[in-house]
């Protein structure tokens, strides 16, 4: 059962080492258009937050540049430093300071993002950070808290000392640097990771529909709270800011982490454009102060709602599994004896409805040897034998067919519309796969049949019948190869 849009592992290329750092091979065309189109992307985007420099020119508490970068390096590889190095040098060139200092600050943000990941790679799962609570606040001390310490005690000393920035204002500087790279990583960042690395959600009307109510709803509190849509009392004494809490709520407990991450995107773009003209619960004090109390409190909804979806999405995992183990059987894969009771009495139900001429077969199969088998090579090879016995099954089996472990060694198959002959068949075929099946040792299997309703009209009946004529074959098999064997190996 599908319990959300994004439920499903993620998948991704496959990531060089935690620590890996060494220069790629030559790229292909592909990779150089990989390459530029990231450099591209991260200089528009520096270029969008610099716009919103206020307390210096290259200090801005809106950049999302950083949380392009780490998602670059955890999806796309270690290798893609030049294209972030390129991209910020250029944004800088473009900006404030000379080429010395613009050199500096690209390497800032290059070793920002590239620290970034391999923390996150090392001690969070790397792109898989937000499936557990744990490794979401991993990636929130070691990505979003200390990496990002990086480029502003690289790129404002570097400034500083060209003289370009004064160093009576640095610790300002610095924080808001520090605020605007943090909040690119925890906002930014898991929606690039998750929308690139989770397998495409199967969207059904209902699913759509419900999105979209969550989306419009969520923007328009927002829009409400951030942006004076509605003119709220209270003089911004009231903490309207957590209206917007029962959304991401909504959307950690019904759509999953990959609408908890977008929702929260959207949540910032509305509060940060209301907050910039002087509106909402932050629209408070000196020009940069609004922006760093409106992060923090960003900082909070995004880590507390993915953890939240990822608590959901474990508990929800954990209940599927359950699920599951209580139909199949652990070691072979096969239903196991519940279910196979439940499908033989289902399918009794249905011959009685269907009349006195439709009719089904059951089989029972006895592995043949398994106490020799565990004595002489040990009870690895016997739940060995046990599962290529059942790997046999599936292939030999039918898609409407049941094919379950009974117990022990012994397998039962239901034969939807099938006749004696039919299941005879079956067996034999069963027989020669495993006769042709090279690995040692070798297996086989002895086999009884019943019919409904001939041999019985329940289910309990059916089964006995089965066994009987299947303990009938095996004393005759045993008793023919007693004939058939020497003096000697008899002794």
């Amino acid at each position: 059962m599908r319990i959300s849009v994004d439920e499903e592992a993620p998948r991704g290329p496959p990531k060089r080492a935690h620590w890996e750092f060494a220069l790629p091979k030559f790229p292909t065309s592909t990779e150089w258009l990989t390459l530029a189109a990231l450099a591209g992307v991260y200089f528009a985007a520096a270029k969008l937050g610099l716009g919103f420099a206020l307390v210096h020119p290259s200090a801005s508490a809106i950049w999302p540049p950083a949380g392009i970068a780490l998602a670059a390096f955890l999806v796309l590889g270690l290798e893609m430093w030049p294209a972030i190095f390129l991209g910020a040098l250029l944004a800088n060139l473009t900006t404030y300071g000379s080429l010395a200092t613009s050199l500096c600050v690209g390497v800032g943000n290059t070793l920002e993002g590239l620290l970034g990941a391999m923390l996150v790679n090392r001690y969070a799962h790397g792109p898989k950070f937000f499936i557990r609570p744990s490794d979401i606040v991993m990636f929130t001390g070691l990505a979003v808290g200390l990496s990002t310490t990086v480029s502003p005690t690289v790129g404002l000393t570097s400034l500083a000392l060209g003289g370009f920035a004064p160093w009576k204002d640095y610790g300002n500087i610095w924080l808001t640097w520090w605020l605007g790279d943090a909040a690119g990583d925890l906002i930014v960042a898991p929606v690039l990771v998750l929308w690139s690395t989770a397998p495409r959600p199967r969207w059904h009307r209902r699913r759509l529909l419900e999105a979209a109510t969550l989306v419009i709803g969520l923007s328009l509190v927002a829009l409400i709270v951030f942006d004076g849509l509605v003119p709220l009392p209270g003089d911004g004494r009231l903490p309207v800011q957590f209206l917007c809490a029962p959304f991401l709520f909504w959307a950690a407990f019904r759509l999953g982490r990959r609408a908890v991450a977008t929702c929260v995107l959207v949540l910032a773009f509305i509060a940060i454009v209301g907050t910039l003209r002087g509106l909402g619960p932050f629209a408070r004090g000196p020009a940069n102060v609004p922006l760093l109390l409106l992060h923090g409190f960003l900082a909070v909804q995004a880590v507390t709602m993915l953890a939240a979806a990822a608590v959901v999405w474990q508990y929800r995992e954990a209940q599927e599994r359950l699920r599951r183990q209580a139909v199949k059987d652990e070691l072979t894969g096969l239903a196991n004896y519940r279910c196979m009771m439940s499908s033989l009495e289902a399918e009794i139900r249905r011959a009685q409805r269907a009349g006195a001429g439709r009719g089904f077969s059951t089989a029972l199969l006895d592995m043949d040897r398994l106490k020799q088998i565990n004595d002489h090579y040990g009870h690895l090879v016997g739940n060995r034998a046990l599962c290529r016995v059942a790997e046999c099954l599936r292939a030999s089996c039918r898609v409407t067919d049941t094919a379950a472990r009974f117990g022990g060694d012994e397998f039962a198959i239901i034969l939807p519309e099938t006749s004696e002959t039919g299941a005879r068949q079956l067996v034999e075929r069963i027989n020669a796969r495993l006769m042709a099946d090279e690995e040692s040792p070798r297996l086989s299997v002895s086999a009884g049949v019943a019919v409904y309703p001939r041999d019985g009209a329940t289910a309990e009946k059916l089964l006995t019948s089965a066994d009987r004529e299947l303990y009938r074959n095996k004393a005759a098999a045993r008793a023919a190869t007693a004939a058939a064997a020497p003096v000697g190996e008899l002794v």
